[in-house]
């Protein structure tokens, strides 16, 4: 059987069809999305009033939010933090010269280095860490999901 393009549907399409919108999911969606701007903006600006650029604190959370260890290669920092290899050696620069970050020899692959937090870095990161805490358990009910976010879940679980 040849499948025509308009049998082909995205998943937004099915999406889409699992029900219309309410007025509250909108609203739920714009006061999801005001949060995330709000905390994005928050960010920012603490994070420049602290002398650092925005990037820079997402690499020093990257490196020390990676799973299971306090360091990483350039190219697991550029898929976390969404940046080309290249933007990455340039932020990875910047904050060596800054005194928050090292480059040391990776054991296992003499092409590749690690990168890790010094302790500069760690002091900064904490401070700045903990205000970002502190912004989101102010901002709960902006970030709250909205209520049907796990209806699919839920609908799961029901028809075991």
């Amino acid at each position: 059987m040849d499948v025509g393009a308009e049998d082909v549907r995205t998943d937004s399409e099915a999406l889409a069809d699992s029900g219309a919108l309410t007025k509250q999911d909108f609203e739920a969606l714009a006061r999801f999305r005001f949060g995330i701007r709000r905390y994005l903006r928050f960010s920012e600006e603490i994070v420049r009033s602290h002398g650092l650029a925005p990037q820079q604190y997402q690499l020093l959370l990257a490196l020390k939010g990676f799973p299971d260890r306090d360091w990483a290669t350039v190219r697991e920092l550029a898929d976390r933090l969404q940046l080309r290899h290249h933007s990455v050696v340039e932020l990875v620069n910047r904050a060596q010269g800054q005194g928050l970050v090292e480059r040391v020899p990776h054991p296992d692959d003499a092409r590749a280095v690690r990168v890790q937090l010094t302790g500069d870095g760690e002091q900064i990161l904490a401070r700045l860490s903990a205000l970002h805490r502190d912004e989101l358990r102010r901002m709960d009910s902006h970030l709250a999901l909205p209520a049907w976010h796990d209806e699919p879940a839920r609908r799961e679980r029901t028809e075991r």
